[in-house]
């Protein structure tokens, strides 16, 4: 059996909390030098990438700036920090819940990503708890919707990541969310819901389809009011993309401010911050798999549209 190669560690720092990004360079291709594969594979443009040469920017695992005509090596490892998109702040206040020398608990607000992705690098719950904790080595240990609010694990100790991913991959975890959406007196709950929901890369949008039911959501109502609205407690016993949202909207009561489902007005842009998602990661439930304790958390937000209805639906 071939050992795979061990990577090395990275020999550039962080940069607001973000790492640098990590390149190997595969086995096969034509490519004749560096530069010549990096401008091919990154979508920056040869511009962009000839100026990251000529700075000295691009390094290897020496930390020693690489020349663009260097040739080319399968198996070689590259580093470099992508320069981060304009990002407008996210205006809102990560809540440290629990701390302690393994993990990090916060109460993540809406509209911030966990992690680094596509146009939200700096503004992420990540980047954020790394520049505010002071912590380089946290981690996220699974990750909520940019638009979701709530309960969000991260760990301390890079060692120890892989334990507390496999909760969440193994079903450990109890998760609780809190969702607002129309109050349908008709519908029948508490019930559970068992579907196929297949969500294509590209695409906005999951949908349910034919086969073998991936996505298991218990849902109940917690409490109705007059004014026509409810807030359900959901309970996923999956943890499929969107899930809660397309269960929601097959129940045909869909969560406010949702902007996928059911019609598409979305994604949100960064920076519209008036109108939240009203889904809410409520509790946290899991033994610690490196300390053995029972860890409980709850998330002390109120969503905003049931706190007050007018004031969310009126938000400019």
């Amino acid at each position: 059996m071939r050992r795979r190669r061990a990577v090395p560690p990275p020999p550039l720092p962080q940069r607001d909390g973000v790492d640098a990004v990590r390149v190997r360079l595969p086995a096969g291709g034509q490519w004749a030098t560096v530069r010549e594969h990096l401008v091919g594979r990154l979508a920056a443009g040869a511009g962009v990438v000839d100026g990251m040469f000529a700075a000295g920017s691009i390094v290897g695992a020496d930390g020693r700036a690489v020349p663009a005509d260097t040739p080319y090596a399968p198996g070689m490892f590259l580093w470099f920090h992508r320069e981060p998109p304009d990002e407008v702040p996210v205006p809102f206040p990560l809540e440290v819940v629990h701390r302690d020398e393994h993990i990090v608990v916060v109460d993540k607000p809406h509209f911030l990503a966990t992690t680094p992705r596509g146009g939200h690098i700096t503004q992420t719950a990540l980047a954020r708890l790394r520049r505010e904790l002071g912590v380089p080595e946290l981690s996220a240990a699974h990750r909520l919707d940019r638009l979701t609010a709530g309960l969000t694990l991260f760990t301390v100790r890079p060692a120890e990541r892989g334990a507390y991913q496999t909760l969440f991959r193994d079903r450990l975890v109890r998760k609780e969310y809190e969702a607002v959406a129309r109050h349908d007196p008709a519908l029948e709950l508490p019930r559970t819901l068992r579907s196929r929901i297949v969500k294509e890369r590209g695409v906005l949008t999951a949908e349910e389809v034919e086969g073998e039911p991936n996505a298991v959501t218990r849902v109940e109502l917690a409490e109705h009011r007059p004014d026509g609205l409810g807030r359900y407690r959901l309970v996923p016993g999956t943890g499929q993309t969107h899930q809660l949202r397309v269960h929601m909207n097959v129940l045909g009561v869909p969560i406010l401010g949702d902007p996928l489902y059911p019609v598409v007005t979305g994604p949100v842009p960064a920076g519209d911050f008036r109108r939240p998602l009203q889904l809410l990661a409520r509790k946290l439930e899991f033994t610690d798999p490196v300390t053995g304790v029972e860890h409980r958390f709850t998330s002390g937000r109120v969503l905003a549209a049931w706190a007050s209805y007018e004031e969310w639906a009126a938000a400019q």
